[in-house]
């Protein structure tokens, strides 16, 4: 795992890549929040699918942790619509789910998420996960 930012100031995150966590949970939003701003990240929280839309039209992350069991709008529809949308269709997603039943890797693929990550997940692996998933990205937009 690449070690945190030492001692980072504001202006020294303001390059950091931005992640959009998205979990109903508290306790579980703050543990992964808490864990990406000490390994370097920006965070932006959303508690649903809709508050999930609305924050990634205005803030653009550089990657989306998305829960997919959400109040108000579900993290499937939720990423059906960002994947479908010109502005947001682009940004990873990272499906973050307690449900590991057969299929549902694939229907999180199907609805637009580019990594399945099954709860209970170490926020260390989870940031590993991250960053090998914005390494790939920004390998597949280099031009050619």
């Amino acid at each position: 795992m690449t070690s945190p930012v030492p001692n980072a100031t504001e202006s020294d995150l303001t390059d950091a890549p931005l992640v959009l966590v998205v979990e109903d949970y508290p306790d579980a939003r703050e543990m992964y929040v808490e864990y990406l701003k000490f390994s370097g990240f920006r965070v932006a929280e959303a508690r649903n699918g809709v508050e999930a839309l609305d924050r990634a039209f205005e803030l653009h992350p550089d990657v989306i942790l998305m829960d997919l069991a959400l109040p108000r709008m579900d993290g499937w529809e939720a990423t059906r619509r960002l994947k479908t949308d010109v502005r947001t269709q682009a940004i990873p997603v990272v499906a973050l789910t307690g449900h590991a039943l057969a299929g549902h890797a694939e229907g999180a693929r199907q609805a637009g998420c580019d990594v399945f990550v099954t709860k209970p997940c170490l926020p260390g692996l989870l940031v590993d996960e991250i960053r090998r998933l914005m390494r790939r990205t920004a390998e597949a937009s280099r031009p050619a």
